[in-house]
């Protein structure tokens, strides 16, 4: 069975000297090919845009160029991409709204919801036979979601401060008037009606605002993932590409032998679960779809793997998707991997420890160039294997260690945020009778 792919890839543009958020995307875009990058509504971010393939290893191929192609343009600017939810340093105010009419007009009517949108997603497009069955399948699908939300999960800091998030990213795009789990639809034509009276509302201005978890694309016959963050390894953007197609392919049979719109019976769950999914990522529980139960984040995983394997191994993927579902489980979250880095280094080295991952190492050609069947190559079994001996073993933490007293604080009058460590929000002051 053959069904094709693709992945659009949101990237921070980063100085390398400061390691702040810079707008500067515009700079690395004159740098690259018009074809496959473009700009986004804030001048500090750069999408690439992936062809469409029908195997992993050619996704793999294809994202890895896209990298090293804007590694390569950013380099020379003295610029670097970050693949993250969200950059460890940032300013407010610092970054400019992409001088387009459609863009200026969200910043001007969504005022700070806009300005606040320092963050990058990574999208995931399915081809489905038709757009009935893609609005019908986004209600089979969504119960999985959050799922795939805490594999991605990659920001955990927002200007500078530990938000005590895996996925601050989502907080914060949640607040858009149409984000966030998306309802149960009969019909391409009940979707349509709903988009468009929101429209006429006044309360988004195309259809390209709308910005749900899970949407039908409005330009192609694809059903469309959205809740992601950015991911700085390609191998997990792989992992979840290889996820999402074989929840597809499952939920447009299950629409193909329903008569009707086949209703979650948790779907009031949707925002919680996906809540729960931001809050701690692979770190701690995730709400399992089958029970309603909080349950460890790696048995959750394990149980979408187990429910999808009968498709994954129809497409020949089983093996990598499962070995790079083992490979995430053991590294842990990115999240908690950025603290143990900032809590040694500070968040400049937070920041490098993004840009070195963002960073794909050159295609190969060949046989070497195919995705391992137990996951993406000897090495990287091997790096799971020692990883997993010093967890067993004792060496390695699996958790970040707790915040000093000292890291809650937030920057104190002239503190230079580039040497700070680990920060966390300060405690909003309450006026009396408030």
């Amino acid at each position: 069975m053959t069904v094709p792919m693709g992945v659009e890839e949101e990237f921070h543009i980063v100085d390398v000297e400061t390691r702040m958020l810079v707008a500067r995307a515009r700079e690395v875009l004159d740098r690259l090919p018009d074809r496959g990058f473009t700009t986004e509504f804030l001048q500090s971010v750069v999408e690439s845009n992936s062809g469409v393939h029908a195997s992993l290893d050619a996704l793999r191929t294809d994202l890895v160029r896209s990298r090293r192609a804007l590694d390569d343009a950013a380099a020379p600017l003295g610029l670097a991409v970050v693949a993250a939810g969200t950059a460890p340093l940032g300013r407010m105010g610092a970054v400019d709204v992409t001088p387009q009419p459609r863009y200026q007009h969200m910043a001007d009517e969504y005022r700070a919801v806009a300005d606040e949108q320092l963050i990058c997603g990574a999208q995931f497009h399915v081809d489905v036979p038709d757009r009935d069955t893609a609005v019908r399948a986004m209600c089979v699908v969504s119960p999985w979601l959050p799922t795939l939300l805490a594999l991605s999960a990659s920001s955990p800091f927002w200007l500078g401060a530990d938000t005590g998030y895996a996925s601050w990213r989502t907080m914060l795009w949640q607040r858009w008037p149409t984000s966030g789990p998306v309802g149960c639809f009969g019909s391409a034509a009940a979707y349509d009606a709903a988009v468009t009276g929101l429209i006429r509302s006044g309360v988004i201005s195309d259809v390209g605002m709308v910005y749900y978890d899970i949407r039908p694309s409005a330009h192609q016959p694809t059903l469309e993932l959205r809740v992601c963050d950015a991911c700085p390894r390609v191998e997990t953007v792989v992992l979840l590409a290889g996820l999402f197609r074989a929840l597809v392919a499952d939920a447009c049979e299950v629409v193909r032998r329903s008569d009707g719109c086949r209703h979650h019976s948790r779907q009031p769950w949707l925002r919680a679960m996906t809540w729960r999914a931001a809050r701690s990522g692979l770190d701690g529980r995730l709400i399992d779809p089958a029970t309603g139960q909080a349950r460890p984040a790696g048995a959750v995983v394990r149980s979408l793997l187990a429910r999808l394997r009968p498709t994954l191994e129809e497409f020949g993927d089983w093996e990598t998707v499962s070995g790079l579902a083992e490979e995430a489980l053991g590294l842990g979250d990115v999240a908690q991997r950025l603290r143990r880095v900032a809590a040694d280094g500070g968040m400049t080295s937070a920041v490098d420890f993004l840009v070195t991952r963002t960073r794909a190492h050159p295609v190969a050609t060949g046989p070497r160039a195919r995705i391992d069947r137990r996951g993406l190559s000897a090495r990287c079994r091997q790096n799971q294997a020692a990883r997993l001996a010093a967890h067993r073993s004792g060496a390695l933490p699996r958790r970040a260690t707790r915040a000093t007293a000292a890291d809650r604080q937030p920057f104190a009058a002239g503190c230079d945020p580039m040497t700070a460590t680990v920060l966390r929000p300060a405690p909003r002051r309450r006026s009396n009778g408030r």
